[in-house]
């Protein structure tokens, strides 16, 4: 189709040389490729260049770029419409787009509004006010008292979580535990979620919620268009935390951050120095609490889904919930443990 004497082209994605050109188009913008691209949309010249291109990732849209020579002809409006449609098509009608800051009125005026802002990154939606709506909705009792939040994978759900949300809940008159929503993850963000419900249904101050994507999510961790890569692991940590900061401690009077010791995850760990950094300047308490521990080591769900791929379920039963194990020894948590087992079995080839 022909848009203003350029013509559409899709991929799903782009490979090969077509991916080399978008990439090198990309470039010139100061913006990388995004290897989580799921469908670009390219507006071409007669000569097959590149002058406008979008491309989407579930919800969110990345990589939009229009050539400087061919500014102010609506390419943008054009590629956003497209993803829009592309996504509306998936039953996807809540999107989001990460720009650099001084793209916030280009985007405002094709629907998108503000959620957070940083130095390097500008965060949006295409729902006014969406953030608030969601936290707006949340459980809550009427007298929370002092508040303290959490937010954890629990991939799955372990006893060393049970007693970080324990020693949490015995510091706080109101807990609010937030589970990832996002479906990367061994086990399934519903089972994550309903293994945690089981395990906490005794705690009568804790609020259980899902965390939407908001909260630590592809929606919150871009990096192809930061140009020191070296910062962009802190970019991101930052725009998540004042996510929460901003918004959610806010919302709910949240005054504790709890977060469990992590000896094993590199990425976890600078995560944690940043909150460290960055909540008091709200007012927020950055709590560590020690992991617990079996025999001498700490309690750990990547061990769990490790000993699933081995068939060690007795080393499972003594770190997990009755609830927790009763799953993995369910038929559909045997199906979980074989793919375990492969992708273990294929990393040591």
């Amino acid at each position: 189709m022909d848009f203003n004497g350029f013509y559409e082209e899709f991929g799903e994605p782009f490979i090969g040389r077509k991916r080399k050109k978008l990439k090198e188009f990309l470039q010139k913008s100061e913006l990388d490729y995004d290897e989580q691209i799921e469908y670009t949309v390219n507006l071409a010249d007669g000569d097959g260049n590149i002058v406008a291109t979008g491309s989407i990732h579930q919800n969110v849209l990345k990589c939009i770029a229009v050539s400087d020579q061919h500014q102010g002809l609506g390419l943008s409006a054009r590629i956003v419409t497209l993803l829009m449609n592309y996504a509306m098509e998936r039953g996807r009608e809540h999107l989001f787009l990460f720009t650099k800051p001084k793209n916030l009125l280009m985007f405002s005026d094709l629907g998108f509004y503000k959620i957070i802002q940083t130095g390097d990154i500008l965060l949006m939606e295409n729902t006014r006010d969406g953030i608030k709506n969601y936290i707006s909705k949340l459980s809550r009792p009427e007298n929370p008292g002092t508040v303290g939040a959490i937010i954890a994978n629990c991939n799955p759900f372990t006893l060393g979580h049970r007693y970080l949300i324990e020693q949490a809940a015995a510091q706080c008159d109101t807990l609010h535990l937030f589970i990832l929503s996002e479906d990367k993850s061994a086990f399934s963000a519903k089972v994550r979620y309903e293994l945690v419900q089981a395990g906490v249904k005794d705690l009568p101050n804790v609020y259980l919620h899902h965390s939407s994507d908001y909260l630590i999510s592809s929606a919150v961790f871009p990096t192809y268009f930061i140009k020191d890569k070296s910062k962009a692991a802190d970019a991101n940590c930052e725009l998540d935390i004042r996510i929460f900061c901003e918004f959610f401690a806010k919302e709910l009077g949240i005054s504790k951050r709890f977060v469990g010791s992590e000896p094993f995850c590199e990425v976890t760990g600078a995560y944690n120095s940043a909150m460290r950094k960055l909540l008091p300047d709200y007012g927020i308490e950055f709590i560590e609490l020690p992991r617990k521990e079996s025999g001498d080591l700490p309690i750990s769900a990547s061990f769990v889904r490790k000993c699933m791929a081995q068939g060690d379920y007795e080393s499972i039963k003594q770190i997990v919930p009755q609830s927790t194990y009763d799953y993995i020894c369910s038929a559909e948590g045997r199906e979980l443990a074989e793919k375990l087992a492969a992708q273990e079995c294929g990393n040591e080839r």
